[in-house]
Parts: C-alpha cells; structure tokens; sequence
C-alpha cells in the first residue's frame, strides 16, 4: 500500500508499506528519521513517542496504514514545531496543532527531510541539555516530545503534572531528577518569556 502524510511539516510518500508495519518502522526505515527509538515495541518505555495529529502516541503501536492523510511530528521537528506553535500564540492553530510553512523554515521532501546538524533546538531540547538531563540518551527523544506536548497544554506545570505527563517514559539511567528539573526550567523560560513579551 502506499501512505501518504506529512512528517514535521514535510509531505512524505512512502510505497509497498506492509499491513504488519509500524508507524516506527516507517519513520527510522523509510523516511530517514532515526530518532524515535526502538526499544520494548510493546508501548511500554515511550522512547518512539512521537506527535500524531498534535497527540502523543507510541508510534510502535500504530500501524503504519493509519497515517494516511495525518500530521506527524519526531523529535526531530521539535525546533521548527516550537518556532511555529510562536508564530501562533504559543498553542498552535484553531485545531490545536501548529501549522507549518514549509517555506518559512526551509522545508525539505523525500531523503533530505533530516534536520541540518546545526538546526536551532526548541526550548524543551535546549532545557534538557541545560538541566544535564540526557545520559545515554535512548530515552530521550520520547522525553523530549512528550514534554513538549504537556508543556503546550500546561505552560505551567506542578511536579505532579510533570511526573503525569511522563509516566508513560521509562529512563533506565537516572533517578528522573534532572528530567524533571529539565521540565521546569522550560516551563520557568517559557513563563518568563510570556512575561517580557506581554502574553501572561
């Protein structure tokens, strides 16, 4: 079968997708996107987290079929998602996910969809490696993305809705700590970025 659906604002096609195959699969395989990880392939550990449609979903999980027509967004997009959902007001679109100028950020297609080795981070990324939050960095990636959401939905969170928006990422490395430090201190730039431009 043949899939087609947008990956961090880039239009992607991919051919002869068998009906077992993983939106995972698609992702690292496929469309060159090595950075969700393939650890439990179970939706256990939440290292392939990944954005689907603005939701956060273990793309182990989701059949590969199942992205036709929708909006995907990997860790790999954070920077230009981040820099769109600004453009927006901080939350995206009327619909809840960030539009993409393909334009407006140097979008690619097809094998040059991967990021340049000196793309911009997004506030998340950048607070993680801040707070010294990455290790092996397996984890990461699903960490990343799902902070991400929570953050757009929860600019400012309580430890407890931190410790719930990543109870579905296991990190085998730490004591969650500096992850958890990682979330606050995005929250803390973003809250403080909200009060010198006049938002909050």
């Amino acid at each position: 079968m043949r899939v087609n659906f947008t990956v961090n604002g880039r239009p992607q096609e991919a051919d002869d997708v068998w009906e077992g195959e993983s939106l995972l699969y698609l992702l690292r395989e496929r469309v060159g996107l090595p950075g969700s990880k393939n650890a439990c392939e179970q939706g256990e550990c939440g290292s392939c987290t990944v954005r689907l449609d603005g939701v956060p979903v273990c793309s182990c999980l989701v059949a590969a079929g199942q992205v036709e027509g929708r909006e995907v967004v990997t860790v790999e997009g954070l920077a230009d998602y981040a820099e769109q959902r600004a453009a927006h007001g901080g939350r995206g679109t009327h619909d809840g996910k960030a539009t993409h100028d393909s334009t407006a950020t140097g979008a690619r297609t097809g094998d040059e969809a991967s990021p340049s080795p000196r793309a911009t981070l997004s506030p998340i990324q950048q607070a993680f490696i801040d707070a010294g939050a990455v290790q092996c960095g397996f984890c990461t990636p699903g960490l990343l993305v799902a902070a991400d959401e929570m953050l757009e939905r929860n600019p400012s969170p309580t430890d407890e809705d931190i410790r719930e928006g990543l109870s579905g990422n296991l990190c085998r490395c730490t004591g969650y700590e500096k992850i958890l430090d990682a979330v606050r201190l995005a929250a803390a730039r973003g809250e403080a970025q909200g009060l010198q431009e006049g938002v909050i």
